[in-house]
């Protein structure tokens, strides 16, 4: 057992705490730890039980380094190994230290070849220790465009979610304090790394960017430092001789052989190394040789240019030295953007088997053509190399063999991820995600069935891996792939539930879907139609807040008929959509569905198995339960939606729109009922799920009104900052989910008799609902109750009467969450004022104590001051204490003469005032 600061805790948790410490998301930890998810989600809901904290932040900030060293802080993630001497480089090394000091944008410039990579790998372990928050080394050669963010992502380990963009939560990760970000080769996609840095820079104060290129950024600040080919009569020399021991350890040579060599290079250390590696062959005498030879045609002509052509030359030279079976390999091993493993190797040549390859592959390691990553088992060129032996893969006879065998490899290879799901899969796929997409970009444009098996593919990875926008590309263009118009209705179905799960408008969604129902009707199959024209109708009606523009009724309608007529309804899925968007568009108003038919659909849909199709039946059902006041059974419906979670995939674009409801809903309905134990516990676990844990801003948002109903205000503006603040970097996006959060918080700063602060999220929830389009209808139950409650708080009654008029004589129960709770609270506050018809608003609120649990304690509690009953009062005390409502019992034990000095201690615990 581990202790770290008054907690014990398991090795295993220990471990699982400092992966947390990384940023590491559940799957990740799962497979560094070969664990499962669902463990992973046990240990850290332990953690935060034993830590007394209520999310994964507060956790990763309670790591303490120890002499076990476990912890990340201070390292540099994604380092390459070195295996070879660092030899020189004094000047540059001492040049970008400083820099660093004073410069957020440091880059290491100069031509390929010239050893950027290796000095900014010394550089990041040198300087590691002076970035508290730690970092990552980025090798961008095989990434293209469009794919930088996801490349930093991978080595960070951090996700996209849909309320949080890749970008968003690469600068959560960074941001924390000092940290670093290497991004190695940027000079071919030099605008998208520029674009990248610039707004990391403006996002995360405390990082410094160390970037090489051939090319500036040209970005405001930029600091160049120029690496030179090494210096001759000294380090040019030394790297010379230390790379032709390696290669032979009984080599010697004159000091003066050795400088006229490196004078023909240039002292430029990849074409030393490449001619080092021939002094075993050759000796020195023959290597001056054949490189005069070489070179000869390289006199004169400008520097610069001297140097580029010189690399090449040599380059060729190494190569014109091969054997035909190594150049055919080294030929066939261009098409990999990154690095490759024994097996890629194998799917794309046919030189031989495997040990006649691994053997020729040994020869060109030795011959430093290719590079061994001995950590990893994997192999890869310099991309100066691979430039050259691109060049020479164009003019092979086999070019086109070539460049199919790796489609097919990549397409089998990401069909092998997606077997390893449920185990280790991230370290595998991050290392070939570049390959995999560079082989579906470079395939023939149009249909055909390995790319769409590998956009397919790859849609399924990055969904699971959280690129998420990605993985709706891919499946929309594994539609363009297709070879028949089934498979393409069935991706474009898919890309709706990833575009869905992404958070992106619901008319995209729709649209999505009605384009899968046009591909399924031209393949004749209208079983798929009806799933599609279902589907879009039901969350047309489900979601409608999702929509910026209402679709018309009848146009639903239409939508369901035509599913109803091309649909075969012994089908039990289809039968089960049918039924359930039956439910959902019964009615013209939206989020209204007819309680009959939604206990149709539930049957029709128990009848498939399905946990999707179940959690949407019950969740009408649920619908129809709320809005006839019926609030505790619709509670009950949505803790089966709840139980149904741990059937579901969390990698499957289909269940995830539905999980991310249903996390919702649990918390809501557990606060429209009073239940804040369960609401608590709830979004606790959503902290933990590898779906939902790490979008801040609804994990806060679900946290909040159940901790301030309870009584723990400081834990709730806690998390106040981190709602408005991620709300607010985001852009201010549609957000009907927060806007309970921002009154509850404006409840708390009322609670604190804090005016101003109170004032201020008042506004802010008018600002919330405007950018969500929240009625007023839907918003003035809380707002009454919250005025109400704040009345009896401060003691200022004077517009009591009209309070309570709003409070109790509102919509019927069901319209809104929080009715129940303005009703109770506005018969609170006519007996607390006064009101001399206090007792019938009691009266007109009792129904609201027979649905909510915080409802009833506060009108027996109002029952108690009007009749001066400590009984009732008693009876208040204990309710609040079986729901956790600790600032409301500790208001309740004030009105008890005996027990009021436990009601003071208590709010002083609370850091909150008495009323009055």
């Amino acid at each position: 057992m581990t202790m770290i600061g008054t907690n014990e805790i398991s090795k295993r948790e220990a471990e699982v705490l400092d992966a947390l410490a990384a940023r590491m998301s559940n799957a990740e930890i799962a497979d560094k730890l070969y664990i499962s998810v669902r463990t992973v989600e046990s240990h850290v809901s332990s953690l935060l039980r034993k830590f007394g904290v209520t999310d994964r932040r507060a956790l990763a900030d309670r790591v303490i380094p120890s002499e076990a060293g476990a912890s990340p802080v201070g390292r540099i993630v994604g380092l390459p190994a070195a295996w070879t001497t660092f030899i020189g480089r004094d000047r540059e090394h001492d040049a970008v230290i400083a820099a660093l000091a004073s410069t957020r944008l440091v880059t290491l410039l100069g031509p390929g070849g010239v050893g950027k990579t290796r000095l900014a790998v010394v550089l990041a372990d040198a300087s590691a220790s002076t970035f508290p928050n730690g970092g990552a080394f980025v090798d961008l050669v095989p990434v293209r465009d469009a794919f930088v963010a996801q490349a930093v992502a991978s080595v960070l380990g951090v996700a996209e979610s849909p309320q949080r963009q890749l970008e968003e939560a690469i600068a959560d990760r960074l941001s924390a304090s000092r940290s670093m970000l290497i991004l190695d080769n940027c000079e071919h996609v030099l605008d998208a790394a520029a674009g990248f840095v610039e707004r990391l820079l403006g996002a995360c104060p405390g990082i410094r960017v160390l970037v090489t290129s051939r090319a500036r950024l040209g970005l405001p600040g930029e600091r160049l430092v120029v690496v030179e080919p090494l210096p001759l009569a000294s380090d040019a020399e030394a790297l010379f001789r230390d790379r032709a021991i390696a290669a032979d350890p009984e080599f010697t040579a004159d000091p003066d052989v050795i400088a006229d060599l490196c004078a023909r290079l240039d002292g430029m250390p990849l074409a030393i190394e490449l001619a080092a590696a021939r002094a075993a062959s050759l000796g020195a005498h023959g290597l001056l040789a054949a490189l005069d030879d070489a070179l000869r045609l390289l006199v004169g002509g400008r520097r610069q240019d001297v140097r580029h052509r010189s690399l090449r030359t040599v380059i060729s030279w190494s190569y014109d030295l091969l054997d035909e079976e190594e150049r055919t390999l080294f030929r066939h091993l261009a098409v990999f953007v990154g690095s490759f493993d024994l097996d890629a190797v194998l799917a794309v040549t046919h030189i031989g088997d495997r040990a006649a390859v691994a053997d020729v592959l040994g020869r060109l390691v030795d011959k430093s053509l290719v590079v061994h990553q001995r950590t990893t088992g994997r192999w890869r060129l310099f991309e100066t190399v691979r430039a050259f032996a691109l060049d020479q893969l164009k003019a092979d006879d086999d070019r086109t063999g070539v460049q199919d065998r790796y489609l097919c490899w990549a397409a089998t290879r990401a069909t092998a991820l997606e077997a390893r799901l449920d185990g280790p899969w991230h370290e595998a796929f991050d290392a070939v995600v570049d390959d995999l997409r560079a082989a579906l970009t470079n395939a023939a444009p149009g249909p055909g069935r390995v790319p769409h098996q590998l956009a397919r593919s790859l849609g399924h990875l990055t969904f699971a891996r959280r690129f998420l926008k990605e993985s709706l590309g891919h499946f929309q263009q594994a539609a363009t792939r297709a070879t028949e118009p089934a498979a393409a209705a069935h991706d474009l179905h898919t890309a709706a539930d990833c575009a869905h799960a992404s958070n992106m408008s619901g008319l995209h969604v729709y649209e999505l879907l009605l384009s899968a129902a046009r591909e399924a009707r031209a393949a004749g199959d209208g079983n798929a139609q009806a799933k599609a024209l279902s589907h879009a109708a039901e969350l047309a009606c489900r979601f409608p807040a999702r929509f910026p523009v209402e679709i018309p009724y009848e146009r639903l309608r239409r939508l369901v008929d035509e599913a109803v007529a091309v649909g075969d309804s012994t089908d039990t899925v289809v039968a089960a959509r049918l039924a359930v968007a039956a439910a959902w568009t019964a009615n013209p108003a939206k989020y209204d569905p007819d309680p009959v038919l939604s206990e149709a659909a539930l049957l029709a849909a128990r009848d498939t198995a399905d946990p999707v199709l179940v959690s949407a039946a019950i969740d009408a059902t649920g619908v129809a339960a709320m809005r006839q006041g019926r609030l505790r059974e619709a509670h009950r419906l949505t803790r089966q939606r709840f139980d149904l979670t741990s059937a579901m995939r969390r990698d499957d674009p289909r269940s995830a729109p539905e999980i991310m409801d249903i996390f919702g809903a649990a918390v809501a309905d557990a606060i429209m009922t009073g239940d804040l134990p369960a609401a608590i516990s709830v979004a606790r676990q959503s902290l933990a799920d590898e779906l939902l844990g790490d979008q801040s801003q609804i994990a806060a948002s679900r946290m909040i009104p159940g901790l301030v109903l309870s009584g723990d205000v400081d834990q709730a503006l806690r998390y106040s900052v981190l709602l408005w603040d991620d709300w607010t970097q985001a852009g201010r996006p549609h957000a009907g989910w927060m806007w309970p959060a921002v009154w509850a918080i404006a409840l708390a700063h009322g609670l604190r008799r804090d005016a101003g602060k109170h004032a201020l999220w008042r506004a802010r929830v008018a600002e919330v609902a405007g950018a969500a389009n929240v009625g007023t209808r839907r918003l003035s139950p809380i707002a009454a109750f919250i005025d109400a409650r704040l009345a009896i708080q401060t003691g200022n009654l004077a517009d009591a009467a009209t309070l309570v008029e709003n409070a109790v004589a509102g919509a019927p129960v069901g319209l809104s969450r929080y009715e129940t709770y303005a009703r109770a609270t506005g018969a609170e506050l006519a007996v607390v004022a006064g009101l001399p018809d206090a007792t019938a608003w009691l009266t007109a609120a009792a129904p609201a104590a027979a649905e909510n649990d915080w409802a009833a304690a506060c009108l027996a509690r109002a029952a108690g001051r009007l009749h001066r009953d400590k009984s009732a009062l008693a009876v208040a005390v204990e309710g609040w204490e079986r729901i956790g409502a600790r600032f409301e019992r500790a208001c309740t034990l004030l009105l008890l003469p005996e027990r009021a000095d436990e009601g003071r201690t208590e709010l002083s615990a609370l850091n909150l005032p008495a009323p009055g």
